[in-house]
């Protein structure tokens, strides 16, 4: 299986302390993804975040709606989780969120393996794309949400 990565890093002005708990809210993701994915989450109540959490979500993408089911697979708070889709539109996911103290702030790494249906040709031609608009626009919200004090 063809696996393709995707790593993007933002630096919030803030602690650790004040950035790692919104990441650890399954629901703030709803918060940091594009409207036009049409997100959200399906998982009831309140969603305890540990090693074996399942996350279920769905979400429009090209028009098709799609359901996704992650799973946290490791769970180091404050320094870093790792969620696995289950079930959804890829063959592979692998998702390592990761967080540095520097400069008096948090660096957050976002570390990506992924592998997609039809391969280098349907990734190239849709999903890298894709991919990159998520986490561009993941960005910007993050800088609204997480500004200077």
């Amino acid at each position: 299986m063809k696996t393709h990565s995707f790593k993007t890093e933002i630096w919030l002005p803030r602690p650790i302390v004040d950035v790692f708990p919104f990441f650890a809210d399954a629901r703030n993701l709803q918060e940091i993804t594009p409207p036009w994915l049409r997100f959200s989450v399906l998982t009831p109540g309140e969603i305890p975040m540990r090693v074996g959490a399942l996350i279920d979500y769905k979400l429009r993408v090209h028009g098709a709606s799609l359901g996704w089911r992650s799973e946290i697979t490791v769970w180091e708070p404050p320094r870093r989780f790792v969620d696995e889709q289950r079930r959804g539109p890829y063959r592979l996911w692998v998702h390592e969120h990761s967080f540095v103290e520097r400069n008096g702030g948090t660096l957050v790494t976002d570390d990506v393996r992924y592998a997609v249906p039809g391969g280098a040709l349907v990734n190239k031609l849709f999903v890298a794309r894709d991919v990159e608009r998520i986490f561009e626009f993941r960005k910007t919200r993050l800088e609204e949400l997480f500004p200077p004090k």
